[in-house]
């Protein structure tokens, strides 16, 4: 005979709940941190308006009223847009208020990327604003690079930013891939590491230019696509096909190069380069 079958346990859903303090815990904070914090604020001519406990993590906050001249964005965060400014400053005068407030930190400017959700940064943006980032962080930070992974996010975004301060139309998003093989925080203080990562930005550009010079020979034979970059890059680039889980950074590139400037134009057809096909590199 068949043993009889269990019969089935059903758990209850939990119903879900908010996470943090209650709206009554918000309030009246107390802190010798916010005391002092408040004694900054009226130094600097501005007044307190609130005292509060933040909802989520129970840090406490000021709500606070200051002068615009003691207020300055962050240099590590996405260039404005001027269409963008002036569409806002139009409504901001028709309607007579602005009704989100700054968040005015003195201490994190440097998670800014791991604070900023609003609109995904492109690649430049990122690359640009980490570099940015590093350079400051080397003039005021005894750490080393790797100390700051958090707030660099990938060593790839260091390298590719010395790249596009030096050539802003950089098509990054092809030389993100191989970038990721190779490329890792270093264990060197910052104010070392930078410089580093100005020499390791130049072989890439160096890159570019090989590949750069293969583009315009394919583009003589007629062969058009927006896919031709990365199409060289994927052929040049061997640790695609690699098992290997570490790579020295200049000996992998010396062969990409290498790759690049023997590349055979004459083997490649416009089907080769078809097939390639998926999404275009990301550009700025």
């Amino acid at each position: 005979m068949m043993p009889p079958r269990k019969k089935p346990v059903r758990r209850k859903k939990v119903a879900p709940s908010s996470v943090g303090l209650t709206p009554a815990q918000t309030k009246d904070a107390v802190s010798p941190d916010l005391d002092a914090l408040s004694r900054q604020v009226e130094g600097d001519g501005g007044v307190v308006l609130a005292r509060y406990n933040d909802p989520f993590g129970g840090r406490p906050l000021l709500l606070a009223g200051l002068p615009v001249d003691r207020v300055e964005p962050t240099p590590y965060q996405r260039d404005p847009s001027d269409t963008h400014v002036k569409r806002l400053m139009a409504v901001i005068e028709k309607i007579g208020r602005f009704l989100d407030p700054i968040v005015a930190v003195r201490e994190v400017a440097f998670k800014i990327l791991a604070l900023n959700t609003e609109k995904a940064h492109n690649l430049r943006e990122k690359s640009l604003e980490t570099i940015r980032m590093a350079r400051a962080l080397a003039k005021s930070a005894d750490g080393s690079e790797d100390s700051f992974a958090f707030e660099f996010e990938q060593p790839a975004y260091l390298t590719l930013g010395v790249c596009y301060e030096e050539r802003p139309r950089l098509s990054g998003g092809a030389y993100q891939s191989i970038l990721r093989r190779i490329d890792e925080f270093l264990s060197d203080p910052i104010s070392k590491a930078v410089k580093e990562r100005e020499r390791r930005g130049k072989k890439i550009l160096k890159l570019d230019d090989a590949v750069g010079a293969v583009v315009e020979k394919l583009k003589k034979r007629g062969l058009t696509s927006p896919y031709l970059k990365p199409f060289v890059v994927a052929r040049v680039n061997y640790t695609r096909f690699s098992k290997a889980t570490s790579f020295d950074y200049d000996e992998t590139l010396d062969k990409i190069i290498s790759s690049a400037q023997k590349f055979n134009v004459d083997r490649v057809k416009q089907d080769d380069v078809v097939k390639v096909g998926g999404a275009a590199p990301e550009e700025d």
